[in-house]
């Protein structure tokens, strides 16, 4: 398809009475770039927020992002490209809001000395509502240009807050009874103390005093009143938060500043551990700003190289966890190299397997298929390119990898280049096990425990926790 030219108009063949017009819808994400462009975070611009608390919404648009949408007709149509301003006068009469349609129109009203030319500026509703008036003087261009449609490059705004609703749903509940294990730095600490803030879990300490109060009074946090037991080891602090989740002292466990091996070395204990009938796994929970729902990713830090026994249980975990977190259904992508079966790639066997298995009820719970490759199971048009029909490719909500390695760098591409944020649990084991970085920040570990919480709930009860009723809210 060839891209559209557009062809600006000089001083010398611009006519007063010349005139130009778009039209601009008011979105969101309109108002969220100027914000980022301008540094102007004014409430009043930001969308969804109710100033005065009356419990409507009084966003309006920033009144220069309106003018310059007048620019944008100067610069682009008439005169078009070339165009340089000299000057320009505002004034307003109203408000714009989010969904408005705006009509931007530029009238040409004079032409001065070469290459000046002075411009009527108006923006109105499309149901005539005038937002402003004004005056614009530009230098206007001395040469044609010819100008072809360009694409801009992909700007991506995050927005959504998945991580946000799954919190407040969590509140609902009482807090639950955690073992946070050896929480004596600042990551760690903050992020036990930011979730029992919030109501999601009553915290007892294990690990050294001494450190723990260090951390404290870095943070100043005040952690009196909350149950501390004083241990220096980090495997004897791991065992005896497993001894108090046998002891019914606690529902949940908490990596604090404790290497992953020392706490899983106790969980997975075959006499005095955490292990029930299920092969324990890790799942990765990711807020990506492309995504419209929660990404899972398995198994990503505990199972190293699975054999298709153990692709079972990961498969089935993660499915249990996306649905405690509200997906009813999960799709869920087995991913290889490539979306065809190959003898000579064992990732490829496995995953077909599994989809059968699926298909034959040995796997519960979500629509599973696979091999798929990372391209066709989350782009519909990459799947679509590739003649593949399925249920779940171009749409996965759950992605389980081959090995440790893949989805650990999986994980980390899309945290540290896509900006996803990231949670993760432990899952199939007694209880769930809060497993973060210990580089991860508080919203990640508060993000877990809505992780943990969730998960218990739908292990206790078979089914996920709704959003909160209206009326509780109002309550």
């Amino acid at each position: 398809m060839t891209a559209k030219v557009h062809r600006n108009t000089t001083w010398d063949e611009l006519e007063v009475g010349a005139t130009a017009t778009i039209e601009k819808v008011v979105a969101a994400h309109d108002l969220y770039v100027f914000a980022h462009a301008s540094g102007n975070t004014n409430p009043v611009h930001m969308p969804g927020t109710d100033v005065d608390g009356d419990g409507a919404v009084d966003t309006v648009a920033p009144s220069l992002w309106i003018g310059s949408l007048v620019s944008s007709v100067l610069g682009t149509i008439l005169p078009g490209a070339g165009t340089l301003y000299r000057g320009q006068s505002f004034t307003f009469h109203a408000r714009a809001r989010i969904g408005d349609r705006l009509i931007v129109s530029v009238r040409c009203i004079e032409k001065r000395a070469r290459p000046l030319a002075v411009f009527d500026t108006r923006v109105t509703t499309s149901e005539g509502i005038l937002i402003l008036e004004g005056f614009g003087e530009v230098d206007a261009p001395a040469i044609t240009i010819l100008l072809q449609d360009k694409q801009l490059p992909l700007l991506m705004l995050d927005q959504h807050d998945h991580f946000g609703a799954l919190i407040s749903r969590c509140k609902q509940l009482p807090s639950m009874p955690t073992a946070v294990v050896c929480p004596d730095d600042r990551n760690a600490l903050g992020g036990a103390m930011l979730s029992m803030r919030e109501g999601l879990i009553t915290p007892v300490f294990v690990g050294n005093r001494a450190r723990i109060e260090v951390a404290a009074e870095a943070l100043e946090a005040d952690i009196t009143g909350i149950m501390l037991i004083d241990i220096d080891d980090h495997s004897e602090a791991a065992a005896k938060a497993i001894a108090m989740v046998h002891a019914r002292e606690v529902r949940a466990v908490m990596k604090g500043n404790i290497h992953s091996d020392e706490l899983l070395a106790q969980i997975v204990k075959k006499d005095g551990g955490l292990r029930t009938s299920r092969r324990i796994s890790h799942v990765f929970a990711l807020d990506v700003p492309t995504q419209e729902s929660l990404l899972f990713i398995s198994d990503a830090a505990i199972n190293i190289a699975p054999d298709l026994t153990t692709k079972v249980d990961i498969v089935q975990n993660a499915i249990d966890l996306a649905r405690a977190c509200g997906l009813a259904q999960p799709k869920v992508g087995i991913l290889a190299a490539v979306e065809t079966v190959n003898v000579n790639m064992p990732a490829t066997l496995d995953a077909a397997a599994l989809s059968k298995m699926a298909d034959r009820g040995q796997i519960k719970g979500g629509l599973v298929d696979g091999p798929l490759a990372m391209d066709n199971a989350m782009d519909m048009e990459a799947a679509r390119t590739k003649g593949i029909h399925s249920l779940v490719a171009g749409q996965a909500d759950v992605l389980i990898v081959p090995n440790l390695e893949s989805g650990n760098m999986l994980a980390k591409e899309l945290v540290f280049v896509a900006k996803a944020e990231a949670a993760g649990l432990v899952v199939g084991a007694k209880v769930p096990v809060m497993l973060t970085s210990r580089a991860d920040n508080d919203r990640a570990r508060l993000a877990s425990c809505a992780l943990a919480i969730l998960y218990d709930h739908w292990r206790n009860t078979g089914e996920a926790l709704d959003d909160e009723p209206l009326a509780n809210a109002a309550e």
